[in-house]
C-alpha cells in the first residue's frame, strides 16, 4: 500500500509539474512574443529546453520545499498529506489558468502542503515559511519593480540619441537571450520545488532519508514534465502578460526579462528561496511601464492580478484541507 502510495504521489507531483510548465510558460516568453522578437513556438521551445537546463543548476529550492516547510508523518498517513498538498496545488494552477491570471504554481504549492498539514495535525515550520515565502513573496515583487524601472531608466538614457527604429531591432534580438535567461531562472526555481516534493515523499515513505542528496532520476523527471508543460504553452496567461498590462515594446520586454532572471538567480543561488517567477516578472513589466507613465500601465488589470496573488496561498490549503479530509476518509 505504501509503495503503491509514493508512486502515486510522485504522479500527481509530476502533474502538478507539468501544469506548473504550462501555467508558468507566460512567464519567460510572453514579453518576447509580444514584441515579436520570437514566435510562439520557437519561443516556447526555447523556454523548454531552458527549463530543462536549469532543473540541473542547484537544489537549494528543492532542499527548502522538502524539509524547510513542514514536518509530514512517516508512512502512509504522511504520503495522503503530501498528495492532498499537491491536488490543492494543481486545483489552483487550473483555475487562474481558466481565468488567465499568472498567480504563482509556488505559493499554490506551499499553500497546498501547509493546508493539508494542518488538516492532518503535522507540524508547520511557520519560521521557515515566514522567512522563505513570505518575505520573498514581498520582497521580489518589489524588487522586481524598481530593479526593471532601473535598468528601463538606464536604456533610456544609454540610447536616448539612438535610431528609434534601429535600437527596437537591436533589442529584439537581444530579447532572445533576455528570455532565455528568464527560463533559465523558471527552471532552476520551479522544477527544485517539485523536486523537493518528490524527495519529500520518498522520504516520509521510507525510500530516502532526510539529508541525502536528491536522486538523479527526481531531478530528470521533474526537469522533463516542467520542459514538456511549457512545451504545451499557456496562451491565456500569455495574453495578460505580454498585453494586457501595458503595450510593451522590445527595449521594455529586454528590462523586464533582464531584471527578472537576475532576482530568480540572487533567490534560488543565494537564498534557497522559493519565489515566484509569475510574481517578479509581472511586477518588472510594471516596473517598465511605470517608467513611461504611470498611466501607461493598466492598474485596474494589476489589480485584479494582485487580487490573485493574495488569495493564492489560502485558496490552495483550503482546497488541500478539503482532498486531505477525503483521502483520509477513503485510504486510511
Amino acid at each position: 500500500m505504501e509503495l503503491a502510495l509514493v508512486i502515486g504521489v510522485i504522479v500527481v507531483a509530476l502533474v502538478f509539474d507539468y501544469t506548473n510548465g504550462f501555467h508558468d510558460a507566460a512567464n519567460a516568453i510572453a514579453t518576447s512574443v509580444s514584441t515579436r522578437a520570437l514566435t510562439p513556438r520557437a519561443a516556447l521551445l526555447m523556454a523548454a529546453a531552458m527549463n530543462f537546463l536549469g532543473a540541473h543548476l542547484g537544489t537549494q529550492v528543492a532542499q527548502t520545499v522538502g524539509s524547510g516547510i513542514i514536518d509530514a508523518p512517516n508512512g502512509s498517513h504522511g504520503l495522503v498529506v503530501v498528495g492532498a498538498g499537491l491536488v490543492g496545488a494543481i486545483s489552483w494552477n487550473l483555475i487562474t489558468w481558466y481565468f488567465g491570471l499568472p498567480s504563482s504554481s509556488s505559493h499554490a504549492l506551499i499553500g497546498g502542503l501547509v493546508g493539508s498539514a494542518l488538516a492532518s495535525a503535522s507540524a508547520v515550520h511557520w519560521d521557515g515559511v515566514v522567512e522563505k515565502v513570505v518575505i520573498p513573496m514581498v520582497v521580489s515583487p518589489l524588487a522586481g519593480f524598481l530593479l526593471a524601472g532601473g535598468v528601463m531608466i538606464g536604456i533610456l538614457w544609454i540610447f536616448r540619441r539612438a535610431n528609434p527604429g534601429r535600437a527596437a531591432r537591436g533589442f529584439r534580438y537581444a530579447q532572445t537571450f533576455s528570455a532565455a535567461a528568464m527560463a533559465l531562472g523558471h527552471g532552476l526555481q520551479d522544477a527544485q520545488k517539485t523536486m523537493g516534493v518528490i524527495f519529500l515523499a520518498l522520504v516520509v515513505g521510507g525510500y530516502a532519508n532526510q539529508g541525502d542528496s536528491i536522486p538523479q532520476w527526481v531531478i530528470i523527471a521533474a526537469a522533463g514534465a516542467i520542459s514538456l508543460g511549457t512545451y504545451a504553452g499557456g496562451w491565456r496567461i500569455m495574453r495578460t502578460l505580454g498585453r494586457r498590462i501595458i503595450a510593451l515594446a522590445p527595449p521594455q520586454g529586454f528590462a523586464a526579462e533582464t531584471a527578472s532572471a537576475a532576482i530568480l538567480y540572487v533567490a534560488a543561488m543565494g537564498f534557497g528561496a522559493p519565489i515566484s517567477t509569475t510574481h517578479t516578472i509581472t511586477s518588472a513589466i510594471m516596473g517598465v511601464g511605470a517608467t513611461k507613465r504611470l498611466s501607461a500601465v493598466r492598474w485596474g488589470v494589476a489589480g485584479n492580478i494582485v487580487t490573485a496573488w493574495v488569495l493564492t496561498i489560502p485558496a490552495a490549503a483550503l482546497v488541500a484541507a478539503v482532498t486531505y479530509l477525503a483521502f483520509h476518509w477513503l485510504l486510511e
